[in-house]
């Protein structure tokens, strides 16, 4: 955000500044580095808080209450939300996101719009609504407003466990957002014939033109059972109410569907048995994170004592 609050700043330095107290402006960067950084700032002692005369300001890109937490952005995506916004609030001491909203503004999500989208709309949403509280800050303190008890949500932090997709438990719309809310940072993942494998590029089926094909229609097959679309050149796969389309596969290397199809499912079909077709599937990789986690809850520790 801190570039779009640059440009629009510049903007302004055009006209002759008008007299008044210089505003101290903190950025704590992406959500990744907030996430860290807000933990090692809750050790900060309410006195030093208050020594700020305007108290600490802090972008939010959602409309609080809803949303609170490190990764806003990609739990909207992830949920579906069709309006989301960014509210300028004041951080109180020991807990954040809960402090009062100084000013906010919505905005419908786009369709289809992926977290790393959202969050370049976004970015210069808050740049300029900043900038807003700032041009005449203690009128804007002064009609700051609790933020409502009803509508709380939390966004907490996302791990690469969120990536790997439940065949038997997801419809093809919560992979879909899945996709749209994480695939840039984590690809979602999967396991073929034991090994992990990485998808990219995921299209929707349902309601496609491209896919009105009766091999789609196969009531019996099992989830994560894989076809290939020869027309759209689609790897298609069962998942709960449905299927989902996929383009691209890392296993090793960088796969397109045709590739895949010919490397895997040609030489699969040919060795087995009409009876063992059904195993021709992606099933749900688990990672075991519990190691990751308590390195990084010591590193956490670390920082904020030392």
């Amino acid at each position: 955000m801190r570039q779009w609050v640059l440009r629009a700043w510049r903007g302004l330095c055009g006209a002759e500044p008008e007299p008044g107290p210089r505003w101290r402006v903190l950025f704590f960067g992406t959500d990744d580095f907030a996430a860290e950084s807000l933990r090692a700032l809750d050790a900060a002692s309410e006195d030093l808080i208050r020594q700020f005369p305007y108290g600490v300001l802090n972008v939010h890109p959602s409309c609080l209450p809803r949303w609170r937490g490190p990764a806003p952005v990609i739990h909207t995506v992830l949920h579906g939300d069709t309006v989301t916004g960014v509210t300028i609030m004041q951080i109180r001491p020991k807990r954040f996101d809960v402090g009062p909203i100084i000013k906010q503004e919505k905005l419908a999500v786009p369709p289809h719009c992926t977290a790393m989208e959202l969050e370049a709309i976004l970015s210069k949403l808050g740049a300029n609504l900043l900038l807003s509280v700032l041009k005449n800050l203690p009128e804007s303190l002064e009609n700051k407003r609790e933020q409502p008890q009803e509508g709380v949500t939390f966004a907490p932090k996302i791990t690469a466990a969120v990536s790997c997709i439940k065949w038997e438990e997801q419809t093809p719309e919560q992979i879909l957002r899945l996709h749209r809310a994480i695939g840039t940072k984590f690809p979602l993942q999967t396991l073929w014939e034991g090994s992990p494998v990485r998808l990219l590029d995921f299209v929707e089926v349902h309601n496609n033109p491209d896919f009105a094909d009766h091999l789609l229609n196969e009531d019996g097959t099992v989830p994560g059972f894989v076809l290939y679309h020869k027309p759209s050149q689609t790897l298609v796969v069962r998942c709960k109410e449905g299927w989902v389309g996929v383009k691209t596969v890392i296993k090793n290397k960088r796969l397109t569907a045709i590739d895949f199809y010919n490397g895997y499912l040609h030489p699969w079909f040919h060795r087995n048995s009409k009876q063992l077709l059904e195993d021709c599937r992606f099933q749900t990789l688990k990672l075991n994170t519990t190691t990751k986690a308590s390195k990084r809850k010591e590193m956490v520790v670390n920082t904020v004592t030392h």
